[in-house]
């Protein structure tokens, strides 16, 4: 396979300027930009730009992948709306890194493995995975766990993606609501080849995730009370295209964090890939259980069947012979091929019914009359239909 490599930038809260554009345009001559976009698809070479740096400066999700195995995506919030000393508990080495640039938090989250195949419509992702930013904003860190436990699942295709000392280390606050994922946070995991099996060992510390809701004469009283000098500095922003981030500041303050069913458990990540590797083996077992349970009824059914099609065929033998003669009389390769296999039907009968000697002498008879066939005999042999047939 040739190599591939795709890039897309999104710009959520704010459009790029026309001098924006023109800056990210001087990275890349082929790639389709626009206001709110940029994507490029390299089969040769590499892009000149810094992903990180171009997150940091204008867009506020990226989603690179390539067909060697690398998937990567990153994020681009306010600090307002995500604590980066809260982001920093979910950071794996070059799998999950956070860092701060101005009034923003940068999340990179990346998953490698050796791909054996290709996804086909892969490279849409983003825009299923970028709700994730929404619901960060909102308090919801399941993305940020999931990343972290897609990062140390790799250690089960690759077992030198880490030290083992690392084993004894204790996982981060587990979010609620991780047997229950939104749309983009199954985006999200799929993106990151996070393991089912590992997700649902984790979601057993994970308590239901409780739907939001806002009082909205709550909210209004609320707002009343906030300083006027602060209320006019959020209209300011408002005017300034940055609604969205107004908007989720405000919410954040007026729920307070929404952290407070984050569960401590306590889990080693040894634990953890101990209980998936018990979930898989348990899950497999029950599925193999449930295939040899359905191949022996389809067997069931097939010698029913096949006990039902020799009944039928033995409520008149001779009839069945004539067919034999018949299609045989034809001289058409596809009529032999019917009498052979009415001839095997006769014969597994015979066996059945203990008259073997009689078939035996009628094929004999049979394969004499019609010896200067060599087609049809050449088909009676392959079926092991001999004139020393038992």
């Amino acid at each position: 396979m040739s190599e591939y490599q795709y890039y897309e930038f999104l710009a959520i809260d704010r459009p790029l300027t026309d001098k924006q554009q023109a800056e990210v345009r001087a990275l890349s001559t082929r790639a389709h930009i626009t206001a709110t976009s940029f994507t490029n698809e390299y089969h040769w070479g590499d892009f000149r730009g810094d992903p990180s740096r171009m997150v940091e400066r204008y867009y506020d999700a990226h989603l690179y992948l390539a067909n060697w195995g690398t998937h990567r995506v990153m994020l681009r919030l306010p600090k307002a709306v995500l604590d980066p000393k809260q982001a920093q508990r979910y950071c794996v080495g070059d799998q999950v890194s956070a860092w701060t640039s101005g009034a923003h938090i940068i999340l990179d989250f990346t998953s490698e493995a050796e791909e054996e195949y290709w996804e086909d419509d892969v490279e849409r992702s983003l825009s299923a995975i970028v709700g994730i930013r929404a619901e960060m904003a909102a308090g919801d860190l399941r993305p940020l766990y999931l990343a972290w436990l897609s990062a140390y699942g790799t250690w089960e295709r690759d077992e030198d993606a880490f030290d083992y000392e690392v084993e004894d280390e204790l996982e981060p606050p587990v979010p609620p609501g991780l047997g229950s994922l939104s749309a983009p946070q199954r985006a999200l995991a799929d993106f990151l080849r996070l393991d089912d099996d590992l997700l649902a060992a984790a979601a057993e510390a994970s308590q239901p995730a409780q739907p939001v809701q806002h009082d909205r004469k709550s909210l209004a009283t609320w707002i009343g009370t906030l300083p006027a000098t602060r209320k006019d500095a959020l209209l300011l922003r408002v005017v300034e295209d940055d609604a969205a981030g107004v908007r989720w500041e405000l919410l954040r303050e007026f729920g307070g964090e929404a952290t407070d069913q984050k569960a401590e458990t306590g889990r080693t990540i040894a634990e953890l890939l101990d209980a998936a590797a018990a979930r898989r083996h348990d899950r497999e077992r029950q599925e193999a259980a449930r295939r040899a349970e359905e191949q022996a009824r389809r067997e069931q059914e097939r010698r029913q069947a096949r006990e039902l099609h020799l009944n039928r065929l033995a409520q008149d033998l001779e009839a069945a012979w004539e067919r034999v003669e018949t299609s045989i009389g034809t001289k058409k390769p596809r009529q032999y091929d019917q009498a052979v296999e009415l001839l095997r039907d006769l014969h597994a009968l015979a066996a059945r019914d203990n008259h073997a000697d009689t078939f035996a002498q009628r094929l004999t008879r049979l394969r004499e009359r019609h010896q200067g066939k060599p087609s049809l005999i050449k088909r009676l042999n392959d079926a092991g239909l001999s004139s020393t047939c038992p």
